[in-house]
């Protein structure tokens, strides 16, 4: 496994990360909400880069895993400038960003702010505007007079929580309302049984997205998660195609 790092990013506070030194272009993956780089997705694509003899870079966001910070007090936009600050101090040259539900929206907003940098995305599940659609309205009216809302996880012990915050900077940064300024290839993996991310949201995303080589691929029986063997080999094998463009 390669040696854990850190990147101070001010305050005293640092980012954990893992960078695999390879052929470029770099791949970043970025995690779903509440999730980390020690994930089977983040895992499995990087022991493959790992035998390709491919850069990859894996991290946690500000609050999450081993990184610095207390998770309610983070924001997307927090996140976003944790990915740019990878992308920035960490890695050279060009970067593929491979994100899953929240880490999809995060790879949007990285690619408008780094164009020169940004070869190609591979979105899995990709979940951008989630604060947005993703709530009921007496949720968000329980957000905001609150200040967090509290559920539930399916995917853990761990309680499901919302800011305010969160779900303010998630407000102020939706995308899909109008076209999408990206120009780089984009591969899209989805599936169909998803009940957290309806998969008609990558048909909207494709719809925006101003580049002309967006892929879709969307499995029927797939969950949110997409982490089944088949569906981790389905991911590899959408990376090493669109790597072979580049």
């Amino acid at each position: 496994m390669v040696e854990l790092s850190r990147l101070e990013i001010g305050d005293n506070l640092h980012l954990a990360y893992r960078h695999r030194t390879g052929r470029g272009p770099t791949l970043i993956f970025l995690p779903g909400y509440m999730s980390d780089m020690e994930g089977g997705k983040a895992t499995a694509l990087d022991a493959w880069a790992e035998q390709e003899g491919r850069a990859m870079l894996r991290f946690d966001y500000s609050g999450c895993g081993a990184s610095d910070g207390d998770f309610e007090e983070q924001t997307l936009a927090g996140w976003r400038a944790d990915v740019l600050a990878m992308i920035d101090e960490v890695v050279e040259g060009p970067v593929v960003l491979v994100g899953s539900s929240m880490g999809g929206w995060l790879m949007l907003l990285a690619a408008l702010a780094r164009p020169e940098r940004v070869a190609g995305l591979v979105g899995i599940a990709p979940a951008p505007d989630f604060t947005s659609w993703g709530f009921s309205t007496d949720q968000k009216m329980r957000i905001l007079q609150e200040g967090r809302l509290e559920e539930p996880s399916p995917y853990g012990d761990a309680p499901y929580v919302t800011t305010r915050a969160f779900w303010e900077s998630g407000e102020a940064m939706r995308l899909l309302h109008t076209d999408i300024g990206i120009e780089c290839p984009v591969r899209i993996l989805h599936g169909q049984a998803d009940t957290d991310v309806p998969w008609t949201w990558s048909v909207e995303i494709m719809r925006l997205l101003r580049s002309a080589d967006v892929q879709a691929t969307f499995v029927k029986d797939g969950d949110h998660r997409l982490s089944r063997d088949r569906d981790i080999a389905l991911l590899i094998a959408t990376v090493k195609g669109l790597l072979e463009v580049l």
